[in-house]
């Protein structure tokens, strides 16, 4: 049997578990825990997801958990396991590797932002898009771009002016916001989650990039407390109002700032938080999401 021929034969097993929003952290960890090679989320229904912790990975109130496994993975073990924990009784799908290979290049597609920023999946030839071209393939944490908050916020990095500036990148999620700044031609980028698989992810992403070397990762108690020419943050408006304060002392007078995952009805909210901190912009709508942008004014207070 030629090379072609065996991958042809290799399966993969993929375990789809659908849970309370609020468990899908713990099954996830077990299905690491079991030897999967890959676990995402997504939504088991049709509610939208309205807010969750600054970073945090992306749970919907019925979240779908998916893990991969090898095809000689012991699946009736783990189902059992998963039925004595009370996650119910998982469905198995075997999936030949070429018929994953075709359904993910189907679905997962080079995008452009702005007029020079390309997010490639890794099978992409980067020599058929010219401009900054940023690897990201889906995975456990948050942002490849395909999301309008993520878009906007890519676009809003691609207008640039980021050459020699400290860019900080809150609640980062896969990274992107941070990679793409730093490959458009910021000096370094901080990269700050709660999550610590989140920061994992970013970090293996930006060393996939060559960037990493440009890039620190930090909790938000860990966060060095230096001022930031640029902010940026794509959480949502309830912890995007609560951390007003916070952003308005790590940003330096004159710095700019971007805040999404903001629904249009919470942009008045938001911007309220910011009065008297931060002037912004009009507001740029995507699919009922909204990005605000603007500048530091000038009596900031400085960090400690």
């Amino acid at each position: 049997m030629n090379a072609q021929s065996l991958r042809e034969h290799v399966a993969w097993l993929e375990l789809v578990i659908d849970c309370d929003g609020t468990t899908a952290t713990r099954l996830s960890d077990l299905l690491s825990d079991a030897g999967a090679v890959s676990v995402s989320f997504s939504n088991a229904s049709e509610e939208i997801l309205i807010e969750h912790d600054p970073g945090g990975a992306p749970l919907w109130p019925a979240t779908r958990v998916r893990g991969l496994f090898d095809q000689n993975a012991d699946v009736d073990c783990l189902t059992r396991d998963l039925e004595a924990e009370g996650f119910g009784t998982p469905k198995v799908h075997r999936i030949r590797e070429r018929e994953w290979a075709r359904a993910w290049e189907q679905h997962v597609r080079p995008q452009r932002y702005g007029n020079r920023l390309w997010v490639l999946p890794s099978f992409a030839d980067a020599s058929a898009h010219h401009g900054v071209c940023v690897r990201l393939d889906p995975g456990l944490a948050f942002g490849t771009g395909s999301h309008a908050t993520t878009a906007l916020c890519l676009e809003w990095l691609e207008h640039g002016p980021l050459e020699g500036m400290v860019v900080t990148d809150y609640g980062c999620g896969s990274g992107i916001l941070a990679i793409a700044a730093v490959m458009l031609g910021a000096r370094s980028a901080r990269c700050v989650d709660n999550d610590a698989g989140a920061l994992a992810t970013a970090r293996e992403n930006a060393r996939s990039n060559g960037v990493e070397d440009r890039l620190g990762f930090y909790s938000p108690q860990t966060l060095p407390r230096r001022l930031t020419d640029v902010l940026v943050a794509n959480i949502l408006a309830a912890p995007l109002i609560g951390l007003a304060d916070e952003f308005a002392k790590l940003l330096r007078p004159g710095g700019r700032i971007a805040l999404s995952g903001i629904l249009e009805e919470q942009a008045d909210a938001v911007a309220a938080a910011y009065s008297g901190y931060i002037a912004f912009e009009a507001a740029e709508v995507r699919d009922d999401w909204v990005r605000l942008s603007g500048t530091r004014g000038p009596a900031a207070d400085r960090c400690d």
